[in-house]
């Protein structure tokens, strides 16, 4: 049995130092693995340098430099762990099957310190919390805890591994609807950005000895490109400044609630956020009362996953009506940003005794609602954006021409 010194990075990056006995290198690195240390050198302690094993320090670079798990790959986990569970297969044998089926090293690390937890006599839960908020948010680990707690975690992993997949398809369908009208902005703001500042400033010095005889439009035009030219980096710089006040304002929890209250009241947007966040918001707490969480708590925990704060402490509000015995409908009707729609389907599963059937039912029909309406909003808004840049550049050819037309002395 060997000794070796070790400089190893835990899981929030900071530099930790120790020794540690194998028998060879490659099982010095895995007991570092293990323990969720990412190591940087390993050394005997008789202070000869050994070489790694073949991938051993890309393998250790490749799990420092990734520090997120792919939800994609989360999915597969859960899915994999429950259909390892409903089968009879013991805890700690699917979760040592998981570590060989782990994709990244990443999650092959963190699987193999969640079965090392375990096997040490650890709930599942307790070992996941260990590596809360990365890749196992709260929710996470407290829907496996009512899991465990009501003696069906397989059925939970099931209904987990089922909300994780359809809130990724639900958030790569919003950001795979924005890509093509952002990318046709940048494009066309990229295209008169180029005229202005390279095509525009070639014709300046033919026209500047026509003086009075220069038409407005292109007076105009000449006097916005030679701005740029000359002062382009104060737009760098109210860009930069604009972002950081939106930073430290966002960075404020007054701040933060005053842009998300007003994000709410925008017109055009305000259906497709509300929509996109009550969606959330009800798949969410009907998985959680599914799995056994009692309303309160699963109120409390939905309040930490909802992007806008305040629709948050909207949430907040609920919280202290069910504590009043007000039960859910009243308190969301009261707080007067919740959809009627969503109000009254609450009500009625209120009514019925099928309160979390109805939530899955309101996440599924706002979900639907927020896909059609971003569909619609899309496609109005690229004719739109090709109308603006088409205008932009109309301008800049006319006033071109007028110029042309005046230099030539030919009569319009």
């Amino acid at each position: 049995m060997a000794t070796f010194a070790y400089r190893a990075a835990d899981r929030r990056g900071h530099t930790v130092d120790g020794v540690v006995e194998a028998p060879d290198l490659r099982t010095a690195v895995e007991q570092l693995q293990q323990k969720t240390y990412y190591p940087i050198r390993l050394t005997p302690r008789d202070g000869a340098p050994v070489a790694a094993a073949p991938g051993t320090r890309r393998v250790a670079l490749a799990v420092v430099g990734s520090r997120r798990v792919a939800t994609r790959d989360l999915v597969a986990f859960t899915q994999r762990l429950a259909t390892l569970l409903e089968a009879g297969v013991p805890l700690d044998r699917a979760l040592a099957i998981q570590a060989e089926l782990a994709p990244t090293e990443r999650l092959r690390a963190i699987t193999r310190a969640i079965l090392t937890d375990v096997r040490g006599g650890a709930s599942l839960a307790d070992a996941l919390a260990k590596h809360h908020p990365h890749p196992f948010s709260r929710l996470y680990v407290n829907m496996v805890r009512a899991g465990e707690r009501g003696g069906v975690l397989e059925v939970t992993l099931a209904r987990l591994a089922e909300f994780l997949e359809e809130a990724h398809a639900l958030r790569e369908a919003v950001v795979s609807a924005l890509i093509y009208p952002a990318l046709l902005a940048l494009v066309g703001t990229a295209a008169v950005v180029f005229l202005m500042t390279f095509v525009i400033p070639r014709f300046a010095d033919v026209f500047r000895d026509l003086q009075g005889a220069i038409p407005a439009p292109t007076r105009l035009l000449l006097a916005v490109s030679g701005w740029l030219q000359r002062y382009w980096w104060l737009l760098g710089v109210g860009v930069l400044a604009a972002t950081l006040a939106a930073r430290v304002l966002l960075a404020t929890a007054g701040g933060r609630l005053r842009v998300d209250r007003l994000t709410l009241r925008l017109p055009v947007l305000r259906d497709v956020l509300l929509e996109y966040e009550v969606a959330r918001l009800a798949r969410t707490l009907g998985t959680l009362l599914h799995s056994g969480v009692a309303l309160v708590s699963a109120l409390a925990l939905v309040k930490e996953t909802i992007a806008n704060r305040y629709l948050a402490a909207k949430v907040g509000g609920l919280v202290e009506g069910v504590k009043r015995g007000a039960g859910l409908a009243r308190p969301m009707a009261a707080a007067g940003v919740f959809p009627s729609l969503a109000v009254h389907m609450v009500r009625v599963g209120e009514e019925t005794g099928r309160l979390e059937e109805m939530l899955l039912k309101v996440g599924a029909t706002f979900d639907a609602d927020t896909r059609s309406r971003l569909k619609r909003l899309i496609a109005l808004a690229e004719p739109v954006i090709i109308l603006l840049m088409g205008l932009v550049v109309g301008f800049i050819v006319v006033a071109m021409l007028l110029a042309i037309f005046s230099l030539s002395e030919i009569p319009l």
